[in-house]
């Protein structure tokens, strides 16, 4: 499903032309690479004023689905771009800056001191991103693929369940992850991928590891523990050499065939990336899923 969203760089050297803007159009690339268009963007001063009308402009006019600003939110005097945006979403959604503050963390400890907010106002999400384009790749990175599931929530006529078992159908795409990890700010460090894909088959584990007979498969009970997924993900880029790790585990009653995890790692060298996707595939299966066979 294709999205538009609108790109705001605030920042008041910029709009004086004092300072070329790196930010906005970095953003505009990288939502165009995960398919995006980007319908509109605008250079904007520091002005709490001038934020709020532009926000209100994408989302009351111009009805954007996203709205993405970059700046704004240090700790100077100036820095008011929360605090407009705050000032005009219904709705507010802390987990988005959450997440974006939780990835930065991973690369700087003064990754907490962002106070970037998030909101909707109507059907439009607002999401703020730091001004720097670094920290502003890495914050979008982080929650791209959220911000297309809560666009969709948004924008669909009815409500979305984050915890369905449909989500077993709709497992993440590969290709995307690359297309990420390509454009991430580790990506000149990466000498290889791998990735694994688990899949429900019909011969029963019994049947595999000790030769017993065993009624075939003909589905599965799965089930995850998201915060040791988490926490799993985070323990592999750690490893030394890895810099990009991404993991799904599926959900629900899955049949035969269906995807039941999928697996990405990034590193340097081929013996690193090999242990690192071993070790996170065993955590995965040993610490963070429940599964139950169905038999015919």
């Amino acid at each position: 499903m294709s999205h538009t969203a609108a790109v705001l760089t605030i920042s008041d050297k910029g709009f004086r032309g004092e300072r070329e803007d790196t930010s906005g159009p970095a953003i505009c690339r990288i939502l165009e690479e995960h398919g995006w268009e980007v319908v509109h963007t605008a250079l904007l001063p520091d002005d709490g004023a001038q934020i709020q009308a532009a926000l209100i402009d994408c989302a009351d006019e111009r009805q954007v689905p996203l709205v993405l600003t970059t700046g704004g939110t240090g700790f100077s005097p100036r820095d008011v771009t929360p605090e407009a945006t705050l000032a005009v979403v219904e709705r507010e959604t802390p987990g988005i800056p959450e997440a974006m503050r939780a990835e930065s963390m991973r690369i700087t400890p003064r990754g907490c001191l962002s106070r970037s907010a998030a909101g909707i106002r109507k059907r439009t999400l607002i999401v703020n991103l730091p001004g720097s384009e670094k920290a502003a790749r890495e914050n979008l990175l982080a929650v791209l693929g959220a911000l297309e599931h809560g666009v969709e929530m948004l924008r669909s006529s009815g409500s979305a369940d984050c915890a369905s078992p449909v989500a077993k159908g709709t497992p993440p795409s590969l290709d995307r992850w690359l297309r990420e990890a390509k454009a991430g700010p580790e990506a000149g460090k990466i000498g290889m991928y791998l990735s694994h894909n688990g899949v429900v088959r019909e011969t029963a584990r019994a049947a595999v590891r000790d030769g017993a007979h065993v009624r075939r498969v003909r589905g599965m009970r799965f089930s995850h523990d998201r915060e040791k997924l988490e926490a799993a993900v985070q323990e592999t880029g750690r490893r030394e050499g890895i810099y990009y790790v991404r993991a799904w585990l599926g959900e629900g009653e899955l049949a035969v065939g269906d995807d039941i995890m999928l697996v990405l790692v990034g590193g340097d060298i081929r013996p690193r990336v090999v242990d690192a996707l071993q070790f996170l595939v065993g955590k995965l299966k040993s610490e963070c899923v429940t599964e139950q066979e169905l038999y015919e």
